[in-house]
């Protein structure tokens, strides 16, 4: 909800923001594919460089895209997560976006 407040003096009104600006929004992933093309280590230093993952993780998450098909790599908005997949396909992964369940 968002809350009107009018500054002293008759001036022009200013909108407040809810600290939470996803209220109403459904949490959406971005998922990286396995896929034929891509090595492990190409795909560690994409998650490194693009998602600034420390190497642990973006290996983690390197294996688990490489041993279980699949990996929801970051958790946003819907506008965030087209992003990150425009950004992946880009760097040559295969990429999707899907509500968080």
């Amino acid at each position: 909800m968002r809350d009107m407040t009018e500054q002293p003096g008759g001036g022009t009104a200013i909108q407040e923001r809810v600290e939470d600006q996803r209220l109403g929004q459904e949490p959406w992933v971005c998922i990286v594919w396995n896929d034929p093309v891509n090595t492990m280590q190409y795909v560690t230093y994409v998650f490194q460089t693009y998602f600034g993952f420390t190497k642990e993780k973006a290996t983690r998450l390197m294996l688990e895209v490489h041993n279980e098909g699949r990996s929801a790599v970051a958790m946003g908005t819907k506008d965030e997560m087209e992003r990150d997949v425009t950004a992946m396909q880009a760097y040559g992964l295969w990429a999707t976006l899907e509500p968080a369940a």
